[in-house]
């Protein structure tokens, strides 16, 4: 039986590229699993095995993209055969999907506002366009943690150069969505290292 107390978000890096509009980069990816028997997987970057070795044996309820830039979703399918967890995106994101797995549709979205439980906790889906249209990140008040994928990151909003992007609609939903959060508020990324809310407050243009 999951203990509440016990939760956490676990950190995996995996490496490997991103590849969109012609080029192609070398990146190391943040996987968060939250949870603690029972886990929920965000962002299956890379590499499937070393994902699933990671959950221990734990039963996962779900893979959550919070975007669908490949580098954030390559690994996605074939972890969902190993785990037998369905596939969620957002369903503005579903033609960049398309491009990295043509024959594999997401198996269900994390619309704004639904909720996902693991482990007793909740975590509230935040659609927050402008890195990508179908951006979402996942607020988890009970550990004081939101996880921005590549909407928020160390040193500000994240990139907006690409298709698929841009910068007005990213710094609008900063603002709206997450600098509303406790200023405390512990901000997981989808690559690099940890911040806070307060801390990245200063790094978001005003409107």
């Amino acid at each position: 039986m999951s203990v509440r107390g016990a939760v956490r978000a676990e950190r995996v890096v995996t490496s490997g590229t991103f590849s969109l509009d012609g080029g192609t980069f070398d990146v190391d990816n943040n996987v968060w699993l939250v949870g603690d028997d029972e886990v929920l997987v965000l962002d299956a970057a890379h590499d499937a095995e070393a994902v699933h070795r990671a959950t221990a044996g734990r039963r996962v309820t779900a893979i959550v993209c919070t975007h669908a830039h490949d580098d954030h979703i390559d690994a996605a399918p074939e972890l969902s055969v190993l785990t037998g967890a369905p596939v969620l995106l957002h369903p503005d994101d579903t033609e960049l999907w398309s491009l990295t797995h043509p024959g594999r549709k997401p198996d269900g979205e994390p619309a704004d506002g639904r909720i996902l439980t693991v482990a007793g906790i909740e975590l509230h889906v935040v659609h927050t366009p402008g890195h990508t249209w179908g951006s979402c990140c996942l607020h988890a008040p009970f550990l004081n943690a939101v996880f921005t994928g590549d909407t928020l990151f160390h040193g500000g909003p994240g990139a907006t150069g690409r298709s698929y992007s841009d910068r007005p609609a990213i710094e609008a939903s900063i603002r709206a969505r997450l600098l509303t959060l406790p200023g405390d508020t512990v901000v997981h990324p989808g690559h690099g290292q940890d911040t806070t809310i307060a801390a990245e407050q200063p790094n978001v243009p005003a409107a």
